[in-house]
């Protein structure tokens, strides 16, 4: 999987500007905890499984010329912290197409990334101050 870097820098209270490219948007938390300004994290990371999810199985049906009209994608966070994901197929597909699709929609990246230990490692970045006695 390629990316470009993605860049966070703080706002007011929780509110965070997110850069990708040349493409940005904002995370925050809703009222009281902050202001709301847009999508928490948690409904960022569940957008990108969505989104991901979407893509594979437009691809896959492209792909193969089946008459798939339409993909609806749902996803939220279940009771026990599960990720639950609705996926809704329109089009004159045969069972075999919509199991095929909604297969692929379990091997989209994120969701290959999601269900696998991931490691994340942290690298403290150690920022230049500037020198007082250059001021």
């Amino acid at each position: 999987m390629t990316t470009r870097i993605v860049t966070i820098a703080e706002g007011s209270r929780l509110t965070r500007s997110v850069a990708i490219g040349t493409h940005s948007l904002t995370a925050d938390e809703p009222e009281p905890f902050s202001d709301n300004a847009g999508p928490t994290p948690g409904e960022l990371l569940l957008a990108s499984l969505g989104s991901c999810t979407s893509m594979a199985v437009r691809a896959l049906a492209d792909r193969h010329d089946w008459p798939l009209e339409r993909i609806d994608v749902a996803v939220r966070f279940g009771k026990q912290g599960e990720i639950v994901k609705n996926i809704g197929l329109t089009g004159d597909l045969d069972p075999a197409q919509r199991e095929q699709l909604l297969a692929a929609a379990g091997r989209c990246p994120i969701h290959r990334l999601l269900t696998r230990e991931a490691v994340i490692v942290t690298v403290p970045a150690l920022l230049a101050e500037p020198d007082a006695a250059q001021v």
